[in-house]
C-alpha cells in the first residue's frame, strides 16, 4: 500500500541507530556449513541431533489442507520424563515446562522421542533468505527497531541481536495463503473445558507472496480475519488485523453483529486481555510472541539444546475430549524432541508498562518458530508459560505451529488455542485471496447471524 510506504518514509530518514547486514563471506556460510534458514547443517557429536538433510517433503498419506498423519507413528518414546525424575534433565526443560510438571504430577509429563528435523522451505524462500542476509538491516522507527531490506525470507538469518531474532519469528515461514476451521478451549481452574470461540481463521503474508520484492514491499507483512460461528453468544463476530512493520501503523476492527456496525480497536496490544482466548493470554502472546517490538529490549543468550514440542502431527489425530484434559494437553499425543534453540530474553524497557516484566523465549533454530516462552511479573514470580505445536506439513513444505496456547500458572487456567481436530480444514493452503478480502468493507457483509 503506498500509503503505508508513506508513512514509513519519514522514519527512513530520520533513522538514528540502525544494524548492519552481514558480510559476504558469513552470508555464504547459508549453503556450507549452515543451512539455507540459519541453522547449523551438522548434528551433535553424540548423534542425539541428526544433520539436518533438507527437511522432510515426501507427501503424507490423506488430503492436503486435512489432518496431517504421523509421519513418525511406529516410534516410541526414548524417554519419559515426570516430575519424579525431572531432577535428571533441568538443563534440558523451561522453567515453565518444569513448572507444570511440578502443579501436576499425577497426569502431566512429556515423552521424549527421537529427533528429526523435518523444516524445509520452497527454494524461493531459501533465495531470498540468501539476499536477506546481505541486505537487511535494522531501523529505528516510532515503534522501535524494525526491519529494512528484507523480503520473502527470513530476514536475518544469521543474528547478531535478540531483536534480529525475534523478527525472525515474527518473519517465519508461514505458508503463504491459509484458511483453517478452528476452536479455542478454555481450561478453568476446576478443570472444566469451555468453548470460546469457534469458526474460520484465514491468513495471507504479502511479505511471502512469490512474485514480490524489497523494493516494491509496503511493510505490511500479514493480514489476518477471524470469523465466529460459536458459541451462539459470540456468532458472527468478525476481527480483521493488518500487521506492518511498524506497530504504529498496525490497524484492527471488529464486526459486533449486535450492533451491525464495524469498529477500530484503539490499542489491540500488548497486555491488554485477549478474548479469543477467554482472557488467558494477552494480546502479545498468541503464537508464543505476536506483541510489538519496543516493549521490550531484547538479548540473545545464545543456543541451547533443549526438549521441546515438535514433529506434533499426532495431536491433530485426536478426539479434542482425548487431546485436552482438565488442566492441560494429553502427554500420550503430544511429540517432543531435542533440538537447538535460540534463547532470547525481554525485559521492559524504560517508560514501557506490561504486566510481564521479563519473558525467555525459546526459537527453534530450523523454523525460528517460538515453541516455547516463559513470563514474569514485576515481583520476579513466574506466571505464564506458553507453548506451540509445530506439525509437519509437505505440501508446503513447512513446519509450522496452527495450535499454540498457553498456562497462567497462579490463577490455574490455560487455553489451546486453534484446534482444528475434527474439521475439514486444517491449516490448509489456497490461492491467494484478493486484497478486498481483508477490509472493513468486507467485515459488515459477511458478519452476520
Amino acid at each position: 500500500m503506498t500509503r503505508a510506504r508513506f508513512l514509513l518514509l519519514p522514519a527512513l530518514v530520520a533513522c538514528m541507530r540502525c544494524v548492519a547486514a552481514v558480510s559476504a563471506d558469513e552470508a555464504a556460510t547459508l549453503k556450507t556449513t549452515l543451512t539455507p534458514m540459519g541453522a547449523e547443517r551438522a548434528g551433535t557429536a553424540d548423534g542425539a541431533i541428526p544433520a539436518w538433510a533438507g527437511g522432510h517433503t515426501t507427501p503424507l498419506p490423506g488430503a492436503p489442507g486435512t489432518a496431517r498423519a504421523d509421519p513418525f507413528v511406529a516410534e516410541k518414546p526414548l524417554v519419559s520424563i515426570s516430575s519424579n525424575n525431572m531432577a535428571a534433565y533441568q538443563d534440558k526443560l523451561t522453567e515453565g515446562t518444569k513448572a507444570l510438571l511440578e502443579k501436576y504430577p499425577g497426569t502431566h509429563r512429556i515423552d521424549v522421542y527421537r529427533t528429526h528435523r523435518t523444516a524445509a522451505a520452497p527454494p524461493w524462500v531459501y533465495e531470498n533468505t540468501a539476499r536477506n542476509a546481505l541486505s537487511g538491516k535494522l531501523i529505528d522507527s516510532s515503534g522501535g527497531l524494525i526491519p529494512q531490506g528484507v523480503y520473502g525470507g527470513i530476514p536475518f538469518p544469521i543474528p547478531k541481536s535478540g531483536a534480529e531474532a525475534i523478527w525472525n519469528h515474527i518473519l517465519r515461514w508461514r505458508g503463504g495463503a491459509i484458511v483453517s476451521d478452528v476452536a479455542n478451549y478454555l481450561g478453568t481452574s476446576t478443570g472444566q473445558r469451555v468453548l470460546i470461540f469457534g469458526g474460520i481463521g484465514e491468513s495471507q503474508q504479502p511479505y511471502y507472496f512469490e512474485d514480490g520484492a524489497a523494493d516494491r514491499f509496503d511493510a505490511e507483512y500479514n493480514v489476518f480475519r477471524l470469523q465466529s460461528d460459536a458459541p451462539p453468544s459470540r456468532a458472527g463476530e468478525v476481527f480483521l488485523e493488518w500487521d506492518y512493520f511498524n506497530p504504529d501503523q498496525s490497524l484492527f476492527w471488529v464486526y459486533l453483529p449486535g450492533q451491525r456496525r464495524v469498529r477500530k480497536l484503539p490499542n489491540a496490544c500488548c497486555d491488554m486481555p485477549l478474548p479469543s482466548s477467554g482472557g488467558v493470554l494477552n494480546f502479545d502472546e498468541p503464537d508464543v510472541w505476536n506483541g510489538r517490538i519496543d516493549t521490550y529490549e531484547w538479548t540473545l543468550i545464545g543456543k541451547r539444546e533443549m526438549f521441546v514440542p515438535y514433529n506434533a502431527n499426532r495431536t491433530q489425530q485426536a478426539a479434542v475430549a482425548d487431546l485436552l484434559l482438565a488442566n492441560h494437553l494429553n502427554p500420550d499425543h503430544v511429540r517432543w524432541e531435542l533440538h537447538r534453540v535460540w534463547v532470547v530474553d525481554a525485559v521492559l524497557a524504560p517508560g514501557k508498562k506490561n504486566a510481564a516484566a521479563r519473558g525467555r523465549y525459546y526459537l527453534d533454530e530450523d523454523t525460528w518458530t517460538a515453541l516455547l516462552a516463559d513470563r514474569w511479573d514485576t515481583s520476579g514470580r513466574l506466571v505464564k508459560t506458553l507453548w506451540a505445536l509445530p506439525i509437519v506439513m509437505p505440501e508446503f513444505p513447512i513446519v509450522a505451529a496452527p495450535a499454540s496456547g498457553g498456562h497462567d500458572l497462579l490463577a490455574g487456567t490455560w487455553v489451546a488455542m486453534g484446534i482444528s481436530n475434527g474439521k475439514a480444514r486444517v491449516y490448509k493452503p489456497v490461492a491467494r485471496f484478493p486484497s478486498l478480502r481483508f477490509t472493513p468493507d468486507a467485515l459488515a457483509g459477511e458478519g452476520v447471524r
